[in-house]
């Protein structure tokens, strides 16, 4: 009996596109539920009860929550091939903190750039590329995070590329200008069809930034 996978998603979502990837790289198919975020379907009510979030990765009539924790599950369930996480146990943690890292920085920080003005936003401006340069040292020379191979970080950070000119155009800075080697990174990662096709529009996610500032009247 063949798997039955539906995915609760937005297109614009970093975090649904992080799942996206994962189900690409597996090759696994699936169906995707695009949600409306005002206006949340019973489906989504009903699987995620909790949160009332996106993503939600739904297999065999099961649902799973939060991206990493798919991400995740996904690596386990179908281990046929591209492992996410590496084998031995401390890098594996270690590919957890930095992926644990980027939920924790990247976007909240990134949102109060876009969000506020004034002296805040300047102050956010500095910390989130204070936290990019952080990332760039982690990754080094490596061409990904994990090393050779794309992987969970890789997986976790690649999304919010599609956020890097929402960033720069609001925050008026450079991301070649001031992280080079991870903009590298990043195009490097857009290689893979996996990413290039996952992943949501640079423009188009500065459209929605901008009609969410307007909507929420930051």
């Amino acid at each position: 009996m063949a798997d039955e996978v539906v995915l609760l998603e937005t297109q614009f979502s970093p975090f649904a596109a992080r799942v996206r990837i994962a189900l690409a790289e597996k090759g696994i198919l699936y169906e995707a539920r695009e949600e409306d975020v005002t206006n949340k379907s019973s489906l989504l009510l009903q699987m995620n009860p909790v949160n009332k979030q996106i993503p939600v990765l739904i297999h065999n009539g099961r649902p799973i929550c939060e991206s990493l924790i798919i991400v995740q599950y996904i690596d386990e369930v179908w281990n046929h091939k591209s492992l996410f996480l590496p084998s031995d146990p401390y890098q594996r943690a270690h590919a957890r903190f930095w992926a644990d890292y980027v939920d924790k920085k990247i976007y909240p920080i990134g949102k109060m750039l876009w969000s506020c003005i004034g002296e805040v936003k300047e102050a956010s401006k500095k910390d989130l590329i204070e936290c990019f340069k952080i990332l760039e040292g982690e990754l080094g020379e490596k061409p990904y995070f994990g090393g050779e191979g794309f992987g969970f970080i890789d997986v976790a950070l690649i999304p919010f590329y599609s956020l890097f000119y929402t960033f720069e155009t609001l925050g008026n800075f450079s991301m070649a200008v001031e992280c080079p080697k991870l903009l590298e990174w990043a195009k490097r990662c857009l290689q893979k069809e996996s990413v290039a096709e996952s992943i949501y529009d640079e423009h188009k996610s500065y459209e929605t930034a901008l009609f969410m500032k307007k909507k929420l009247g930051f």
